[in-house]
C-alpha cells in the first residue's frame, strides 16, 4: 500500500507492505529529480513487496521548488532533511532503518551519517557523485574519514561523474564496512539499478549485520 506521507516537514510516499520484516529504508532523488523518480519508485516498491517500510520523500530545496537544482548554501537544510525523514520513519520501524538516495541526495544522506553517527543503520548510495564531469581533482570525499556507517555503493561503469575504479580507491579513506556494485553500461541514472532490487537488499542488509 502506497500513502502520502506528511509530517514533521517531511514530505513524500510512505510504501507500507502486506508482510513487515521490521526493517526501513529512506530514500531520496537527485539534483534535477524529487521523490517521483522512476528509480525510486521502482525500487521502493520492490524493496516494500520484500516486506520493508519505504519512504521516498523530497528534499528541502524541492518542497520549496518545484523545479531547479539545490543551491550549494542550502545544503545543510537538506541534511536537516534526511536526519528528520530517517527519525520520522525510525519512529515507524522495529528493526534497522537504512537511507539512501541518488547522486546529490545520496551523497547529502552520507554526509548527514557522518555529522549524526547512528542516524542510520546502513546507507545504499546510488550514483554517487564523486567529483564534477571531467574534474576529479574536485573530489567530494573531505567527509569520507568521519563515515563511520556501513554503506553500499551502486554505480554504473560510464558515470561521468567518477568511475567504479576512482570510486573504489575514494572509499578506502572510510572506517566503515563498504560494498561497491558496479552496474556495467549504466550511467548517471543508473537506470538498470531498478532490475537489481532483490541483490541491492541482499547487500544491503549483510553489510548492516557484518
Amino acid at each position: 500500500m502506497e500513502e502520502v506521507f506528511a509530517a514533521e516537514g517531511v514530505r513524500g510516499i510512505l510504501h507500507r507492505p502486506e508482510n513487515l520484516t521490521g526493517h526501513a529504508l529512506a530514500l531520496t532523488h537527485g539534483a534535477g529529480s524529487n521523490c517521483q523518480a522512476p528509480l525510486l519508485v521502482r525500487l521502493a516498491r520492490a524493496f516494500a513487496a520484500e516486506g520493508l517500510l519505504v519512504l521516498r520523500y523530497d528534499l528541502p530545496f524541492r518542497q520549496k521548488r518545484p523545479k531547479g537544482p539545490p543551491f550549494p548554501a542550502a545544503a545543510a537544510g537538506d541534511r536537516e532533511g534526511v536526519v528528520r525523514a530517517v527519525a520520522a520513519l525510525r519512529r515507524l520501524a522495529t528493526g534497522p532503518v537504512y537511507a539512501g538516495g541518488h547522486s546529490y541526495g545520496g551523497r547529502q544522506t552520507a554526509m548527514a551519517a557522518a555529522e549524526n553517527p547512528g542516524m542510520a543503520d546502513a546507507l545504499l548510495l546510488l550514483s554517487y557523485p564523486l567529483h564534477p564531469p571531467r574534474k576529479p581533482e574536485q573530489a567530494r570525499t573531505a567527509y569520507f574519514p568521519d563515515l563511520r556507517t556501513p554503506a553500499l555503493f551502486v554505480h554504473g561503469t560510464d558515470d561521468p561523474f567518477g568511475t567504479p575504479a576512482e570510486l573504489a580507491d575514494a572509499v578506502k579513506l572510510i572506517p566503515a564496512p563498504i560494498e561497491l556494485i558496479s552496474v556495467a553500461r549504466a550511467g548517471h541514472d543508473l537506470k538498470r539499478a531498478g532490475e537489481m532490487a532483490g541483490e541491492l537488499l541482499r547487500r544491503l542488509m549483510a553489510l548492516e549485520a557484518s
